[in-house]
């Protein structure tokens, strides 16, 4: 494990399963690629901070038809200072092609659905279904209610521990890189913003 100054470089890929983050790590030891799941929180830039890195390792996969050979950090946990505008240099040392981490992972990205459905079926069983969405057949003249109680019952699934939402909501970087995902997604829907420096996103008064 080593604490290190550094710049990172975030770029922003769209793949089959919705946009990823890669970055590229710049210390005085050397350069190395960042695929941890903790990146997906942040907009493509190029951060300066401190890394703590806890594992370097080689790493390979294939795109068009060649064998790409990279040395791969792990990342702890990171204090970011400043950000930049990423340069058409910074983005080219991060190829497009690259494939999307969750692909790398097919046990976890096989386990989350399963625990999803698990999550739903252990919940409280409401009386007469009030949790299901009603269809036009089931409610009063063909029209169905608005769905604000569903969307707060599939927020509190998506979020878990930390639901209800506080104006200042720290992600746990830990959970399913899918689950992380959508986490970040929802909270831009909500009017959150990523905090880069506290590592936060906080409820914006616009």
């Amino acid at each position: 494990m080593i604490n290190i100054p550094g710049q990172l470089a975030i770029r922003t890929i769209s793949g089959r399963n919705g946009d990823f983050n890669v970055g590229r790590l710049s210390t005085s030891i050397g350069e190395f690629v960042i695929k941890d799941a903790l990146l997906d929180q942040y907009n493509e830039g190029k951060y300066r901070g401190d890394f703590l890195i806890t594992e370097i390792r080689p790493s390979y996969y294939s795109t068009a038809g060649r064998l790409v050979v990279e040395i791969r950090a792990k990342l702890e946990s990171m204090n970011l200072d400043d950000v930049d505008s990423l340069t058409a240099e910074d983005a080219a040392t991060l190829s497009p092609s690259e494939p999307d981490p969750i692909d790398e992972e097919p046990s976890s990205t096989q386990t989350a659905p399963q625990q999803q459905r698990r999550n739903t079926s252990t919940a409280a069983p409401a009386v007469n279904d009030l949790n299901k969405p009603l269809s036009a057949q089931d409610a009063p003249f063909g029209i169905a209610p608005p769905s604000s109680t569903n969307s707060a019952e599939q927020d509190a699934r998506l979020f878990g521990t930390i639901w209800p939402l506080d104006d200042t909501v720290k992600l746990d970087t830990t959970v399913d890189r899918q689950r992380l995902r959508q986490q970040c997604a929802r909270l831009g829907e909500l009017g959150y913003v990523l905090d880069f420096k506290l590592q936060a996103w906080t409820l914006s008064s616009f």
